[in-house]
């Protein structure tokens, strides 16, 4: 196969010089370190990171638009030899991301090209792969699998029953939402048959959100959405011969509407590994299953008295496989925090041999394993949480070494070549701006760009600084602080308060840029301030992250409101012009300060809140909190509706109708709440709007404006 893409690299070789490569807009291939890019005239150019001295045209724009290829090019999906590619192009959205469009195959040999597809609705396939022997794609179309004959163009129908409720080879919104899950299928390694998720959602309750503007009558639009206390939607795996066209559905234990299938990957050519959570998501078990008998043996079983994180759920990446094969697939590498510190562990195929790789009391997140080496690659920061670096335990000697050289202090991403060689480089923290590079691993050598590397100062009118501050209860927080440029400490300045304070994300990284909309007013005179509390997922161990279990809402309130406490003793902050500002959980922590501490927070915005715990997806809220029945005293109290009646400041509360995420029906029924009180306060509603409120045009720009009247009126600017 290898000597195959050479002579085709050899066929259509073009030079390319490095400094035409822009090593943000890199893609990488599978099964090696090579990489393709649009270079500017937008042909398909591949590089080899050994060798990026010249790069190879496989596709030409004049071969896209001989095909009838209209679209930008997307992204491509390569196959095995690396001889044949689908561009993906036209897409559209569904729930957060672009993931359905259009796809057009091309024969790198001939460069002929055709659009996949021909009958099915326009821009609706997803997910498409070829067969291991490259002469079949398969793909999503409305709910149903589809395979296409690349040679004959027969479409043929792997399933037939795909509905708006029964979904096939994809996910439902609370799939995708909180387990991270979009692509639903997967190719066997011998091409002759398929792997693929079934969800049944038709006893899945709709949340009807209202379109009231674009049309002369409003409707409706259902979302399948899964509240706190209701059971998921019915889930299972099967696997559809392609010969027969018959589906095999395997017999995992559990029932399929009280537990979770949230990952699953082929480790053989009749062999499937499936990864099954509880509905309490305390219990993780690994089952390996035969495709063919459809009987599930489990070889791994973990459990704890919070939660289980299966994946890094922090870290914004999908589909991805928990388990990596090493030792020719007789062990897997599995990150676990079972003993107080996210850990990895190498754990022999059968279960029954467990090994700890990495010691010592800080966090490590899994991130590639170099077989060339027999190293695993990892993200850690033993001493300051707020930072990340890479570090390198080889699997023989058992050595450790952190990677990531000194120079490159603060916040450090990797995205690895898919042989964990190569790794493509950021690194940023508060004194400069997001810089990268393509580094290969060993030595951290740098091979891109060819000039030195230059650490630019961060384009902004603030300055930054870390700090850390210890509560009343004995917490240490790590905190950022925006200062205004011409900062006078013999002075007193009003300060906005950005929180979020769940586990889903951190805001206090050691990164150059402030929350945007606190940002723009703090040149006019304000300091911004960011802290973590207990429960945010920073490297501070398992105590420190899981201790919000059943609490969330109550833990990461009081941490804030402490903490808060203690700023306004410095001397440089003015006590009587304190705001807060949040989002989503932040928008539901801001609303829990104002009202629970009126007597620190004067001044709010809060957007997209959930107000009522009960409100918001299970998977997410029952993994945090555990279920309503189970923890209703906790449910009520950790609700910012419940203390609604508490308000004495200014609120400015913002939220979108369209938001399919935290849904309006918050906003009213907090609107409900304060009126009953008789509680005065500020309301901004964005119609069709989402979680985000992006859509439509002028309407970040209506939202900043908004916020910052709001605050200049009720916590004015300026150092007294």
């Amino acid at each position: 196969m290898k000597k195959q893409f050479f002579l085709l690299f050899l066929i259509f070789s073009n030079a390319f010089s490095q400094q035409q490569i822009d090593v943000n807009a890199l893609n990488w291939l599978p099964n090696s370190h090579s990489f393709w890019m649009n270079n500017s005239e937008k042909d398909i150019v591949v590089y080899n990171a050994d060798n990026v001295a010249e790069g190879t045209i496989v596709l030409t724009q004049e071969s896209l638009k001989k095909s009838g290829f209209e679209y930008a090019v997307e992204d491509l999906v390569w196959n095995d030899a690396k001889t044949k590619v689908l561009v993906y192009t036209n897409s559209k959205k569904v729930w957060r991301a672009n993931t359905k469009g259009d796809y057009w195959f091309f024969d790198l040999t001939t460069r002929k090209g055709k659009q996949l597809g021909k009958g099915l609705k326009d821009a609706s396939l997803m997910f498409a792969k070829f067969s291991s022997d490259g002469q079949h794609v398969a793909y999503v179309s409305n709910h149903n699998i589809y395979l296409e004959n690349l040679i004959t163009g027969k479409i043929t129908s792997l399933t037939t029953d795909g509905t708006d409720t029964i979904i096939n080879g994809t996910f439902d919104w609370v799939y995708e939402e909180e387990l991270a899950a979009r692509d639903g299928f997967r190719w066997s390694p011998d091409g002759k048959s398929i792997a693929f998720w079934r969800t049944d959602a038709s006893k899945t309750k709709f949340h009807l959100m209202i379109n009231n503007t674009d049309a002369l009558y409003p409707f409706t639009i259902p979302v399948e959405y899964p509240k706190a206390g209701e059971k998921p939607s019915s889930v299972k795996i099967g696997v559809v011969d392609i010969a027969s066209l018959k589906t095999n559905w395997l017999a995992i234990p559990g029932e399929p509407d009280n537990n979770y299938l949230v990952r699953m990957q082929w480790t053989a050519r009749q062999q499937i590994m499936v990864v099954q959570l509880n509905r309490h998501q305390n219990e993780v078990v690994l089952y390996n299953c035969n495709s063919v008998t459809g009987s599930a043996n489990s070889i791994y079983k973990e459990t704890s008295s919070t939660w289980i994180d299966v994946f890094d759920t922090s870290s914004g990446a999908y589909d991805g496989f928990p388990c990596h094969f090493v030792d020719n697939g007789k062990s897997f590498l599995w990150n676990s925090d079972k003993d107080g510190w996210m850990h990895i562990y190498k754990i022999s195929s059968d279960g029954k041999k467990k090994e700890l790789l990495t010691t010592g009391n800080f966090d490590a997140y899994f991130k590639a394993y170099d077989g060339q080496s027999k190293s695993i690659y990892y993200i850690a920061s033993p001493t300051d949480a707020t930072q990340r670096y890479l570090y390198q335990t080889n699997l023989n000697s058992k050595k450790t070494k952190r990677v990531t050289p000194e120079v490159f202090e603060g916040t450090n991403s990797y995205e690895f070549s898919t042989d964990g060689i190569y790794a493509k480089h950021t690194n940023a923290n508060i004194t400069r701006d997001y810089n990268t590079r393509l580094v290969k691993l060993q030595g951290h050598q740098k091979i891109l760009p060819a000039s030195e590397d230059v650490f630019l100062l961060p384009k902004r009118n603030y300055s930054l600084e870390k700090f850390k501050i210890v509560t009343t209860d004995g917490i240490a927080m790590d905190g950022v602080m925006a200062k205004p440029l011409d900062f006078d400490p013999s002075k007193k300045y009003p300060v906005c308060f950005y929180v979020y304070g769940e586990p889903m994300a951190s805001v206090a990284d050691d990164a150059p840029y402030f929350n945007s909309l606190i940002a723009s007013i703090i040149p006019d005179g304000y300091i911004g301030i960011a802290m973590d509390n207990r429960g945010a997922p920073v490297l501070k161990g398992t105590e420190w992250r899981k201790c919000i279990y059943k609490n969330i809402g109550i833990i990461n309130t009081r941490d804030q409101a402490m903490a808060a406490k203690e700023i306004l003793k410095w001397r440089f902050i003015d006590s009587e012009r304190v705001a807060v500002h949040g989002w989503s959980g932040g928008g539901a922590v801001t609303l829990n300060l104002m009202f629970q501490y009126p007597e620190i927070y004067k001044t709010g915005v809060a957007v997209a809140a959930v107000v009522d715990q009960h409100f918001y997806d299970n998977i997410y809220t029952e993994r945090y909190m555990g279920l309503p029945s189970e923890n209703e005293l906790n449910y009520k109290q950790a609700s910012p509706v419940t203390h609604a009646k508490n308000l004495k400041g200014n609120l400015l509360y913002i939220h979108g109708t369209g938001d399919d995420n935290v849904h309006y029906k918050n906003a009213e029924v907090l609107i409900n709440e304060l009126i009953k009180n008789d509680k005065m306060f500020d309301l901004m509603v964005y119609p069709n709007r989402a979680h985000s409120i992006y859509e439509g045009e002028g309407t970040r720009k209506h939202l900043r404006n908004t916020f910052v009247k709001f605050i200049k009126k009720n916590a004015p600017p300026g150092a007294k």
